[in-house]
């Protein structure tokens, strides 16, 4: 017999896992801090890619004015700022990154945990259902 709340239920279980659920069900594959170290990760890479590119652009955009004036200045220096500036960039993105994936991660577990729930009271509901053709078959077979 069909149950109208189990239709929900179930109608309710298959929107989760079509959209937001397969995102969810990669990300609770993971420990914690595996999926943030790997984001952690990914994010030092390409925000060192990303410096690499805004500092070519720079020397890109001022190439004359920075040959001639490289002879004149202080390249230790110069250096060290650069390597300053990189330093605080990959900090703060690393930090960034560490923030939003955290609470992605926490986002994820609990969608998750609700969806189980959902599927251990959609099996509770079966289970208590009845089935009327069993009991048919049985007084069919007490009467022969």
């Amino acid at each position: 017999m069909l149950s109208e709340q189990r239709i929900k239920l179930m109608t309710k279980l298959s929107s989760y896992e079509a959209g937001e659920g397969r995102k969810n069900m990669a990300v609770g594959s993971y420990f914690r801090g595996d999926y943030i170290g790997k984001e952690v990760i990914k994010s030092f890479i390409y925000g060192t890619i990303a410096y690499c590119i805004m500092f070519a652009v720079y020397v890109a955009y001022d190439f004359d004015i920075f040959m001639q004036d490289i002879y004149k200045m202080d390249l230790i220096e110069f250096g060290k700022n650069v390597g300053i500036l990189y330093a605080k960039l990959i900090v703060a993105y690393m930090l960034a990154t560490y923030l939003v994936y955290h609470i992605r991660y926490k986002h994820a577990r609990r969608g998750l945990r609700i969806y189980y729930n959902n599927l251990r009271r959609l099996s509770v509901m079966y289970r208590n259902e009845t089935p009327e053709e069993p009991e048919k078959s049985k007084r069919l077979k007490n009467k022969n």
